[in-house]
């Protein structure tokens, strides 16, 4: 039987990513900083308005697969695609980045989710995305053997929208649970957090959740409050463990009364901060499979999240194994 360091669970999604200046975010109503849901005619509407598009593979989820994967750890994915153009790039691009991915396709509709992302100047994304065949990820598409042989699950807040999906989710976690695995949530968007404030905090509070990340903002809407250390000091209290990023200042890492700070790597350029916080939770949860202390738990997280936004797209492009070593974070 495999066994997985890391299985992910997550909307499957194309991103499909263009540059765009801030008066075109104004001028088509987008929401800079946030992942906005759309419908399928919105979708075709900011399509026809974009400029020149990258097409990659993403999807929260899917990107911290590729990542953990990327740091050489067995990584496995759960996530819905369509029997189609788009459907095919998704299941080709991560299963060649060494993703165990075996999720059956639907039959043409609803098609394969898709993301239209704007990125602004100053590098930030703008997410415009319409779910499609997202939305029937089902308990069905649970393959208990790869979620029973995971050392961790890890899955999107984001999918927390699809009714049938919080099923799965659930499920995951039981089998999880019962052989000995760990349950991680990412907050994936204030937005997100909005919606489903009450639910999140009853996966962490019940110990269906082990393990949190979020970033600041995500973490002031959970705890409903403007003061980022008033929202961590409550986050000890609910989970085991969580790893929250601060942007610029780096990270902070909680497990009951410890306290980690987490500098940011220094870049040469930033370019696109889509998958950041993704690429940030591979980085963790490789070190963190590999027993390696929170501390360094952190520093793995900061490379990558360091690297991805320095790059267009939230797929590692360079090796984050080869890069851990040259940063003296890992031994040849």
């Amino acid at each position: 039987m495999t066994k997985y360091d890391v299985l992910t669970i997550g909307n499957a999604i194309v991103d499909i990513i263009a540059r765009a200046e801030d008066d075109f975010l104004i001028e088509n109503k987008i929401i800079k900083g946030a992942m906005n849901l759309i419908d399928a005619d919105r979708a075709q509407f900011l399509y026809d308005r974009m400029g020149p598009a990258i097409e990659t593979s993403g999807g929260s989820a899917s990107n911290t697969a590729a990542g953990v994967a990327s740091f050489g750890s067995s990584a496995a994915y759960f996530g819905k695609v369509a029997d189609d153009q788009l459907g095919e790039i998704f299941r080709h691009d991560i299963r060649a980045q060494g993703v165990a991915f075996d999720t059956p396709p639907l039959d043409k509709t609803p098609p394969t989710a898709r993301s239209m992302i704007f990125v602004t100047p100053d590098g930030q994304r703008s997410m415009n995305t319409y779910l499609g065949a997202c939305v029937e990820l089902s308990p069905e598409d649970v393959e208990e053997d790869k979620a029973a042989n995971s050392a961790i699950i890890y899955f999107e807040g984001y999918l927390w929208d699809p009714p049938r999906a919080k099923n799965a989710i659930r499920k995951s976690a039981q089998i999880a649970h019962a052989n000995a695995g760990k349950v991680a949530i990412s907050l994936s968007d204030p937005f997100c957090v909005d919606r489903y404030r009450a639910e999140f905090l009853e996966l962490m509070q019940s110990g269906t959740v082990d393990i949190v990340f979020a970033n600041e903002e995500e973490l002031k809407s959970l705890y409903q409050t403007s003061d980022f250390d008033t929202a961590v000091e409550a986050l000890r209290d609910d989970t085991e463990l969580a790893a929250i990023t601060h942007g610029a200042q780096g990270s902070v890492i909680v497990r009951g009364d410890e306290s980690y700070k987490i500098e940011a790597i220094e870049i040469d350029d930033l370019v696109d901060t889509t998958g950041a916080g993704d690429l940030y939770a591979a980085g963790f949860l490789h070190g963190l499979t590999r027993g390696y202390d929170l501390e360094k738990c952190g520093n793995l997280g900061s490379l990558a999240a360091g690297i991805i936004i320095q790059q267009i797209g939230p797929r590692p492009q360079v090796s984050m194994a080869q890069a851990a070593i040259d940063a003296g974070l890992e031994s040849a």
